[in-house]
């Protein structure tokens, strides 16, 4: 008869299509029932925090939820920190655990409830009778509030008989968000007598704004104000007409970019927390700037906003459009008067060669270089580090699920490797394109081997390596503490990566890019994954890192 870890595999299959993990005793009957019994894909990595690390790629890649899976005790308590940041970018998941038997707790067992809790997750637990059920409200959850979820299977429980296997439970999910509260109305002709007023109208958005679908709407809204536009590292793209976006704002953004925004006399902001960041510390707007949001949050969450309206992004962008155009507002003319394409201008490295005054590589003519020679369609993943301004600043990438930051809200690093096998599983098509620092890169080399199997031909990691934790060099050597354990011995990535069956290519200047040009002009299937082991200067600061650095002076 079908077992309580079946039912699980049953349900969790009608709604998602793929699961990431390791096997061990406590899942062992779970990842049975899908290889066996299921069409669900299966992706294994080789450390438990992997199997998180991609479905949560997997899911800002897509938009699709996935599952990750691991055992009880140490293998839940490897996820920690992979689920800590899941639940702080409000990514949902489903991890799927063995935990404690029903009988009580062994020498082995820890009290994982509590660890979840503890980092934002909550923890549904299957019983004999109620599997399938409780499976389909652990999905609900995870979906309606964007976090991820845990789904613990008692190990006495794993392998009970459950009974027949029925269809699965139908998902209830809620509506998108409505402007709410009793001065919804009253906040949306706000903002539009505002924008209608306005000479010079901004508008940003965030990745709320991409989850909402808000793309089209929020182009409606430009047009109809004249508004220039921007998005946060995570919104790139966001906006249709790419003639009149400045980009990314905060740290990543261009000077001259950064510039304009403080010229706005409005700014209306969608689907973006307006973190430090992404607000340059305070020093994104001009205090006379009045500032509006469009969020989910139950309030705002800047001090400088001056007007809130808590609904979804896309149905407030619309409404705003709607009292324009009873106003009979007219655009600005502002966007049309600008040539935005200088001020979008990133630095460019000083020297023609390319090397810093150390003789090893710029990282900004590194990373225009390789910008020159990826293919269009790609996915960047990136880890956390120093190194995450150079992607950022030189890669454009074509919308907001083609630019993963996976770590960079729980500010972890480690997490590069093991994003490429849930990218690569969400876009089967596209280049998936990881770039890591050495530090990162060594702490995350047990999924080195499960990027390379999972992306192939189709993957490429570069490899920022200055043989230093480069954000604590430019943060904590500047205020002269012990250097020492801030440095890394020069590892050879180029030869990890042969060893698992990718071509490394060690860079040590511009020409040996010249191995990314081919590696590109060849096809996917006839090429193994690329690893690029960049050789570069720790003197050279990136402009977020240099903001840090001068609020924490």
């Amino acid at each position: 008869m079908p077992t309580v870890s079946a039912h699980v595999a049953h349900t969790l299959a009608a709604h998602l299509d793929h699961v990431f993990g390791l096997m061990g005793n406590g899942n062992a009957y779970f990842l049975d029932a899908i290889e066996r019994e299921t069409d669900v894909a299966f992706t294994a990595v080789r450390h438990e925090a992997g199997g998180v690390v991609a479905a949560d790629a997997h899911f800002r890649a897509s938009g699709r939820i996935a599952a990750a899976t691991a055992t009880y005790g140490a293998g839940f308590t490897n996820t920690l920190t992979a689920l800590a940041e899941a639940a702080q970018a409000r990514v949902p998941l489903v991890l799927v655990v063995g935990d404690e038997p029903t009988s009580g707790r062994r020498p082995w067992d820890v009290d994982q409830i509590a660890l979840a809790s503890a980092v934002g997750a909550r923890t549904y637990t299957v019983g004999r009778t109620d599997a399938a059920a409780t499976t389909v409200l652990a999905i609900e959850h995870a979906l309606s509030y964007r976090v991820p979820v845990v789904l613990a299977i008692p190990y006495d429980v794993a392998a009970r008989d459950a009974g027949e296997i029925t269809a699965a439970p139908d998902l209830h999910l809620p509506t998108p968000l409505q402007p709410a509260g009793p001065f919804g109305a009253s906040v949306i002709s706000d903002v539009a007598a505002a924008l209608a007023g306005a000479s010079r109208p901004f508008l940003l958005a965030g990745r709320g704004a991409w989850l909402a679908g808000a793309g089209d709407a929020l182009g409606e809204l430009a047009d109809a104000t004249g508004a220039v536009t921007a998005s946060t590292a995570l919104g790139r793209g966001v906006f249709p007409d790419a003639r009149f976006d400045l980009g990314v704002t905060g740290g990543f953004g261009a000077e001259g970019a950064m510039g304009l925004v403080r010229e706005a006399d409005v700014a209306v902001v969608f689907g973006a927390s307006l973190n430090q960041f992404t607000m340059r510390f305070g020093d994104l707007f001009a205090p006379g700037t009045r500032v509006f949001q469009v969020d989910v949050a139950p309030a705002a969450t800047h001090p400088n906003v001056g007007g809130y309206l808590r609904g979804d992004a896309a149905i407030a962008a619309r409404a705003i459009v709607d009292a324009l155009d009873e106003l009979g507002a007219e655009a600005s003319g502002w966007r049309e008067s600008l040539d935005l394409v200088p001020l979008r201008e990133q630095p460019a490295a000083p020297r023609e060669d390319g090397l810093a005054d150390d003789g090893r590589l710029d990282p900004r003519a590194v990373a225009r270089r390789i910008g020159e020679l990826l293919p269009e369609d790609r996915v960047v993943v990136s880890d956390g580090g120093h190194f995450i301004g150079w992607a950022n600043m030189y890669w454009p990438v074509a919308s907001p699920d083609r630019m993963i930051m996976v770590g960079t809200a729980f500010q972890s690093i480690g997490l590069g490797f093991p994003s490429v096998p849930g990218a690569a599983a969400a876009k089967p098509s596209s280049t998936i394109v990881l770039t890591t620092g050495d530090g990162g890169g060594l702490m995350a080399l047990a999924d080195l081997e499960s990027a390379v199997r999972s992306a192939g031909g189709r993957g490429l990691a570069v490899v920022w390596n200055d043989a230093a934790y480069g954000a604590e060099v430019n943060l904590y050597g500047l205020k002269g503490l012990a250097p020492e354990p801030m440095l890394i011995p020069e590892t050879s990535f180029a030869g990890l990566a042969a060893a698992v069956g990718a071509e490394g290519v060690v860079v040590q200047t511009l020409a040996d890019l010249d191995a990314l040009d081919e590696w590109a002009a060849r096809p996917a299937a006839e090429r193994p994954f690329l690893l690029l082991d960049c050789r570069i200067s720790g003197t050279v600061v990136a402009p977020y890192q240099e903001e840090i650095i001068r609020v924490n002076s």
